[in-house]
């Protein structure tokens, strides 16, 4: 019997949820039968094959800046549409292992047929919804809305034969709120690095058409991109030949070009918004001498390990990041030009700083790499195959005994 695998996810694919696509296909690549679940934009197939990968889109699209209950009846609307999907798939291919992705928490109860057919589960969680909706909404960890997604998390996991998420911090998070640590692992949200990888120092960007900044990634207000526009404008009237592009989609954007024409920085302030498959991405991020990861500080994002920064690594780029806990813990100031989170004035030094140190900037450069030398895809990946392949040998040994 071939061993098929089923993901579920609340997103666009394969463009829009790269961690998803890397695990997809690495269990391609590895001879399992993969079929994804997601979201479905006005114009794409219904079904089709991406790299190996059986793609399933359910007539779900995103509502992004309509509220928090537009956004949960789309949730639950997803979760109906994927658990009927799910079940008729599961009853015609018969998963070994369902894999659910985050947010919300809740879609991996679409699970529960072929849970209650004895394929393992599991819920992969790429951010904490507690933690999320307490930095959204201005609320405390104590609340009763953020108290009612706790329980739902711990339903989830509960639920789930297994739990995976992207950092260490994340993982200490849902072992305090009593998820047994053997049933956690963690696979970080690191660049693929048969796609990014470091380029020859002589094709680097040069100092000579000025100093080109790049922020790429979703736009929203916790990840401080006003900051960095107000930064950016106070830098120029020290250097003057600054370029600054912002890559990328979200509801934050409209505000973000109304800020940028307001301080008259139109011609240097570029922003793009075309989709990019993923392997097109580096040679957008390389146009640049150096990446922004502007966040602010909140409950959420003190703990988030920002993928694009993982990528400026993989690239041996240097970059600016706001100094939060999560990325402290995992890059230091050899590695990093750091700044404080929020802080518009040290933002704007970290920039005519770089742009005056070249040697700094090729230090930064030097130093990031080691991250991606320590964490690699190549080791993520190969931790997940093994925790996929441990889950796979138990199903199919437990229906070997049911059968005897």
């Amino acid at each position: 019997m071939a061993s098929r695998i089923c993901m579920v996810v609340h997103a666009y694919y394969p463009v829009g949820e790269p961690r998803v696509q890397r695990e997809a296909e690495a269990l391609v690549d590895r001879e399992y039968e993969v079929d994804v679940l997601c979201l479905r934009r006005p114009g794409e197939p219904a079904q089709e094959r991406s790299n190996g990968v059986a793609v399933y889109r359910l007539p779900v699209h995103r509502h992004k800046g309509k509220g928090l209950v537009i956004q949960l009846l789309e949730y639950i609307a997803f979760l109906l549409l994927a658990s009927w999907k799910l079940a008729r798939l599961h009853l015609r291919r018969h998963y070994l292992v369902v894999q659910v992705h985050t947010p919300p928490d809740f879609l991996v109860f679409s699970a529960c047929l072929p849970k209650l057919q004895g394929s393992k589960v599991i819920l992969d969680i790429h951010d904490v919804m507690p933690e999320f909706f307490a930095a959204r909404t201005g609320q405390t960890l104590n609340s009763l809305p953020v108290r009612i997604l706790q329980l739902q998390e711990r339903l989830s996991c509960a639920f789930s034969d297994h739990v995976i998420t992207v950092t260490d911090l994340w993982r200490e998070t849902l072992i305090s709120r009593g998820l047994p640590p053997e049933k956690c692992s963690v696979v970080m949200n690191v660049a693929d690095n048969q796609i990014f990888h470091p380029i020859p120092p002589e094709t680097v960007p040069s100092h000579s058409n000025g100093f080109h900044l790049i922020y790429h990634g979703n736009i929203t207000h916790r990840y401080g991109l006003d900051i960095l526009i107000k930064a950016f404008a106070l830098a120029r009237k020290t250097v003057p030949d600054l370029k600054l592009t912002i890559h990328g989609h979200g509801d934050y954007l409209p505000e973000l070009q109304q800020l940028v024409s307001e301080m008259g920085l139109q011609t240097c302030v570029h922003f793009s918004t075309q989709l990019l498959p993923l392997h097109e991405l580096p040679s957008l991020i390389l146009r640049a001498n150096a990446g922004i990861v502007p966040y602010r500080r909140d409950i959420f994002t003190d703990g988030i390990l920002p993928t694009k920064l993982m990528e400026y690594a993989a690239l041996s780029m240097p970059v600016i990041a706001a100094k939060t806990t999560a990325i402290k813990t995992y890059f230091d100031e050899n590695m990093v030009e750091f700044f404080e989170p929020g802080n518009v004035e040290e933002l704007k030094e970290c920039i005519v700083r770089l742009y005056r140190d070249r040697e700094r900037c090729q230090r930064l450069a030097r130093a990031i790499s080691r991250f991606s030398q320590h964490h690699s895809w190549n080791q993520q990946r190969q931790a997940y195959i093994n925790l996929i392949n441990q889950l796979t040998s138990e199903q199919t040994n437990g229906r070997d005994c049911e059968g005897s």
